[in-house]
């Protein structure tokens, strides 16, 4: 399957959204988070696709969603879906935050904006 070098347990995730998102007012649709380093970028359904970005720019394979209720790792690479260990917390976004999020960034036309 992966390679140990490809997940690093002890790593925290970025931030409880989407990175970039956060730096540039956008917003999002599901949350995935780098297996190797942590950070969290949008889904491709999102507008902005920044955890696939952050793939193409650093060669990071893997992923986990960052929902509540979902435990799975993505391969870019194979494009399957494996299981794998527990990474370090938090393990997903707050609960309180909407999906799509965060509601304030958030445009009333948003599914016309989804890939």
């Amino acid at each position: 399957m992966t390679a140990p070098n490809e997940i690093d347990p002890t790593v925290p995730p970025s931030g409880t959204g989407c990175l970039e998102c956060e730096q540039n007012g956008g917003w999002w649709v599901h949350l995935r988070r780098c297996a190797l380093c942590g950070h969290v970028g949008c889904c491709d359904t999102s507008p902005a696709q920044h955890a696939t970005g952050h793939y193409q720019a650093t060669g990071h394979p893997l992923v986990t969603s960052f929902e509540p209720d979902e435990v799975w790792f993505w391969d870019y690479r194979t494009g399957e879906a494996y299981s794998g260990p527990d990474l370090a917390a938090p393990r997903h976004r707050p609960l309180e935050q909407t999906v799509p999020g965060p509601a304030e960034r958030v445009p009333a036309d948003w599914r016309d904006h989804l890939h």
